[in-house]
């Protein structure tokens, strides 16, 4: 629609809101705090998606409209800010992150686009200039297919940390790298058993490599000190800080809680980090909090107390399980195969990566010029017997899953491989057959291969999907050589087809796997070009700039019960938003650049 058609109705709205939107006990006199005019403002409300100026008072979004709907209340101590055109957007809702994990890596050894082995031990080696002989070296953030795919082996860092334990996590969080002297204080042996929905990698002699696999990381981590209550008060300060000036007024953390790590680190750092912050006036941006699904009884009566709110700055999520690992440490759960039918002419002569005698086509029928064939297509090439873990019992997981429900929490679970969502698709079939109809907003995290059959059970079902775009742009090399160029291009990152299916999408980061940036995760989105790439991975799948935006916003707030209070610039909702750096809707919408100018939280500047 032409956005001048939507001015026009701004300046209706607008009208009407003078009469019906304002609150009933406004007068002449009562005036508002912050007028924002001149502007090109997207509001992700449906009923005047765009405006022209915002009157802002006591922290909320008073009235949208055209410049003139807003005149009558100026009033001499009314701040106004006259934009030139420049583009305004509700602040952002980055849907999953680790927050206090991210400010922690934040000042820990950075291995995120390192692409070299001699560059990933050197980096190790600086770390060394400021640690004292028995101190852990921690990081993370490597990504071994940036190198050739070969995984980082103790013996590249053993020489120069002999007194020095190592753990450095891989950028998706389900793999480690531990040196001798870590799996030593460990107890990590060749005689070491891979614990359930974990494993300790091993050379063909059976000698650790120092790899260790989703909840095998426990074995390294509960040898690791604890982190100073001072120390994750500082990272959720300094990760605000970076989440303003991104654009992120509000996130949904996940915590420190990944297969291997012990629950209980989310529940003190709700007491000793948000609690904290909020009683002490610290909140720079508004969280919303998933806890463990296994202490779901421990949620109950704080949950139902407080009907989610804990404050302006808090709230309650619900509850997160696992069901598999990751693709990038080939432990995302698959279907063993999947039959696809493809023409002769996608599959090319090298069968594009499969092993041809994995082909199995049972007729040939010509179409047109070309040949029809049935393909299986197998998970992680080159592991015959490896279709990933499936890191939580379903039993359990369904018995937690239930129960949980049944109490009215929000219920968030993470699968990636085509299988684990199938899984998930189903206990979530279930469980509201069981526990009877309401309104859930069940999520599944992640939902990045999905078999084709799955896509419509999304909007059937009414599941959440939480994505993160920006991981496509690694998987995009890796999803090919671990599935096969067909299997990859049919079930990976559908954006466009589950919002076909009336499913609702809630884009986040995973923060700190990916960067915290919403606008580059709205590019990919749009664009789905890798970096070094002149052309989109699986273009079918691209979305507009609206509805990456919605995935930021208004989708967001919906996907955690926020839409209340949050994700759109409506009459009676919290005053968060962003200045954008662009002053042309048509161009941002076509090329999907722009940078952050500004953030107001409460109707107030936060960043710069």
């Amino acid at each position: 629609m032409d956005i001048l058609v939507f001015f026009i109705s701004a300046a209706i709205v607008a009208f009407l809101a003078f009469f019906i939107l304002l609150p009933s006990s406004l007068s002449p006199k009562s005036y508002a705090d912050l007028v924002v005019s001149n502007a090109t403002i997207y509001t992700a409300d449906k009923s005047i998606p765009f405006a022209e100026a915002m009157a802002i008072r006591d922290g909320r979004v008073l009235r949208v409209g055209n410049s003139s709907s807003v005149q009558d209340l100026i009033g001499h101590e009314t701040t106004q800010l006259s934009l030139d055109g420049k583009v305004v957007v509700p602040g952002f809702i980055d849907s999953h992150v680790h927050f206090l994990s991210g400010g922690l890596q934040m000042v820990r050894v950075e291995l995120r686009g390192v692409d070299t082995k001699d560059e990933f031990v050197k980096k190790v080696q600086n770390a060394l200039r400021d640690k004292h002989q028995g101190s852990w070296v921690l990081g993370g953030g490597w990504n071994n297919e940036l190198w050739g795919g070969d995984l980082p082996i103790r013996s590249w860092v053993d020489e120069i940390t002999p007194n020095n334990p190592v753990w450095l996590s891989r950028m998706d969080g389900h793999m480690g790298f531990a040196n001798s002297l870590a799996l030593q204080i460990a107890g990590v042996t060749n005689y070491t058993e891979d614990p359930v929905g974990g494993a300790v990698i091993r050379t063909t002699h059976g000698e650790p490599t120092g790899i260790l696999v989703d909840s095998a990381m426990k074995l390294i981590l509960a040898h690791i000190p604890e982190v100073s209550v001072d120390e994750r008060r500082d990272a959720f300060v300094r990760a605000s800080k970076l989440a303003l000036k991104r654009g992120v007024t509000t996130v949904v953390d996940f915590g420190r809680y990944f297969p291997g790590a012990t629950v209980e680190n989310v529940w003190e750092d709700f007491s000793d980090v948000y609690q904290w912050a909020d009683s002490t006036g610290h909140m720079l941006i508004r969280v919303c909090l998933f806890f463990p699904m296994e202490t779901w009884s421990r949620l109950h009566d704080m949950f139902h107390k407080t009907n989610r709110a804990l404050s302006n700055w808090i709230y309650l999520g619900g509850v997160k399980a696992f069901a598999d690992g990751s693709l990038g440490s080939s432990s995302a759960l698959f279907h063993e195969f999947v039959i696809l039918v493809v023409t002769l002419s996608e599959l090319g002569a090298e069968c594009h990566g499969f092993q041809c005698p994995e082909f199995f086509t049972p007729s040939q029928i010509r179409i047109g010029s070309d040949l029809e064939a049935m393909v299986i297509a197998r998970p992680y090439h080159g592991e015959p017997h490896n279709y990933g873990l499936q890191v939580t019992d379903i039993d359990s997981l369904y018995n937690m899953t239930l129960a949980a429900d049944n109490s009215e929490f929000q219920v968030a679970i993470h699968a990636i491989g085509d299988k684990a969502n199938d899984l998930i698709l189903d206990m979530y079939e279930s469980v509201v057959l069981s526990n009877g109809p309401r309104e859930r907003r069940l999520r599944i995290e992640h939902a990045q291969h999905l078999h084709p059959e799955a896509v419509g059970r999304f909007g059937q079902q009414n599941i959440i999907a939480s994505m993160q775009p920006d991981h496509l742009l690694d998987d995009a090399y890796s999803a090919p050589n671990k599935l096969g160029l067909e299997r990859a291009e049919k079930g990976s990152y559908l954006f466009r087809s589950l919002l076909a299916s009336n499913a609702q999408l809630a884009f986040g980061s995973d923060w700190p796997v990916a960067d915290i940036d919403p606008l580059g995760g709205i590019k990919t989105a749009m664009k789905r070009i890798p970096p070094g790439w002149d052309n989109s991975w699986i273009p079918s799948e691209r979305i507009t700039l609206i509805e990456a935006l919605n995935s930021y916003t208004i989708s967001a707030a919906y996907a955690s019960f926020l839409d209340d209070n949050l994700g759109s610039l409506s009459p009676g909702k919290l005053a968060d938003f962003i200045v954008l750096s662009t002053d042309s809707w048509d161009v941002f919408a076509v090329e999907g650049s722009a940078s952050v100018e500004a953030t107001y939280v409460d109707g107030l500047q936060a960043y710069p």
